[in-house]
């Protein structure tokens, strides 16, 4: 009976990688006998991502919570941060894809999307979509179901990030999952344009009647330099349909060596009538920089700097001016495998961390060290 499963799994997957030509003919891939455990991981696009650390917090606080992060928040304790188990492939010009990600450990607990998970469920269902491109010029690519954001310079696995933990923006200014639809197209190698209609910020199930709209244009002017403009406009307070939430996030990378990186993140949000801050409308807005340089194929550093503007402290439940300076390196200590030490200081304009010295509340210092795996 397994057996049996296991070929119809395998039947469905591969009907799913089957690509039809512009005659609408289909596309046989090229087969060969499936022999090996590395030919099934191949065969149906699986990886699996491993992300564990230890951060010490100077101010060796009570709660043992490093305040005002995220995925980092737990002090002075070993951490399973997450163990990822993906399906994935890409689809050609014709042809269908898919991503099935499933997240476990610590980091699952705060990407939930609402109506799809509890708080403080360890497990996450982190995507889940189809997709196919058209043969339409150079290829309509169209979406559907649950995917990461297309906002912001950071993702959810630290391993595609510059540095081990993650920016105030990632923590608070943007949203982390979209449940919903995808269109896009290139229009030429500087140009590429994708448009979303969804049910709103990290919603899987909708918490009104009404639909989020987003838009984003990435644009290369030169090769070295990437530029891109997120736009997200909808009602996202449960059972409101008529106070809206906007975003603009931009996002500008440039290469200006083989070895040397810029990068650069602006976010800027409004709420109309945000209940948390007394039914008046509510801003926020922040920007952080990076750079990264690789001395060699083994070691890297990274720097990033930030400021976040929440003075009405409906991002953060505190009203508060943050601002942080991370350094980090990276060690390729063997294959698939990255060692991520890490220092950072953070600053508030109010009480907002926790310390044993209960006079200093307005500043954390932490020091980390991340191990990343891939296979």
């Amino acid at each position: 009976m397994k057996k049996k499963w296991l070929g119809l799994g395998l039947t469905i997957l591969l009907a799913i990688g089957t690509e039809i030509d512009a005659g609408g003919q289909e596309v046989k891939p090229e087969t060969k006998p499936v022999t090996s455990l590395e030919d099934i991981k191949n065969l149906l696009g699986m990886s699996i991502y491993l992300q564990g650390g230890y951060t010490f917090n100077f101010q060796t606080p009570d709660s043992m919570t490093n305040e005002q992060r995220l995925f980092d928040s737990k002090a002075n304790s070993f951490l399973i941060d997450l163990a990822q188990l993906q399906f994935a492939r890409d689809p050609a010009v014709g042809g269908l894809g898919y991503k099935l990600k499933l997240s476990y450990g610590e980091t699952a607990k705060f990407i939930h999307s609402a109506g799809l998970g509890n708080p403080n469920d360890e497990f996450d269902l982190t995507e889940a979509y189809v997709n196919y491109v058209a043969p339409l010029g150079s290829g309509l690519k169209l979406q559907f179901g649950k995917f990461a954001t297309y906002n912001g310079a950071e993702v959810i696995e630290a391993r595609d990030n510059f540095n081990y933990s993650r920016s105030f923006l990632f923590n608070f200014a943007q949203p982390l999952t979209h449940a919903g639809f995808m269109g896009g197209y290139k229009f030429s190698d500087a140009l590429t344009v994708n448009l979303y209609l969804i049910n709103g910020w990290d919603v899987t199930n909708d918490n009104n009647n009404a639909k989020t709209f987003g838009a984003s244009f990435i644009v290369t002017p030169i090769e070295p330099l990437a530029l891109t403009f997120n736009f997200t406009y909808g009602p996202e307070q449960a059972n409101n349909t008529s106070n809206y939430r906007f975003l603009f996030d931009w996002v500008g990378a440039y290469k200006a060596t083989k070895s040397l990186t810029f990068m650069a993140n602006v976010d800027y949000g409004h709420e109309e009538r945000e209940p948390l801050n007394a039914g008046k409308d509510s801003e926020w807005w922040g920007v952080a920089g990076y750079a990264k340089y690789d001395f060699t194929d083994y070691f890297s550093a990274s720097i990033r700097a930030e400021y976040f503007n929440d003075e009405n402290g409906v991002r953060t439940r505190i009203a508060q001016e943050l601002k942080e300076v991370t350094l980090t390196a990276d060690f390729k200590v063997a294959k698939n495998l990255l060692l991520r030490p890490e220092y950072r200081h953070d600053w508030s304009t109010n009480n907002a961390f926790d310390s044993k010295n209960k006079f200093d509340m307005k500043n954390q210092d932490t020091l980390a060290v991340g191990i990343m795996y891939t296979w």
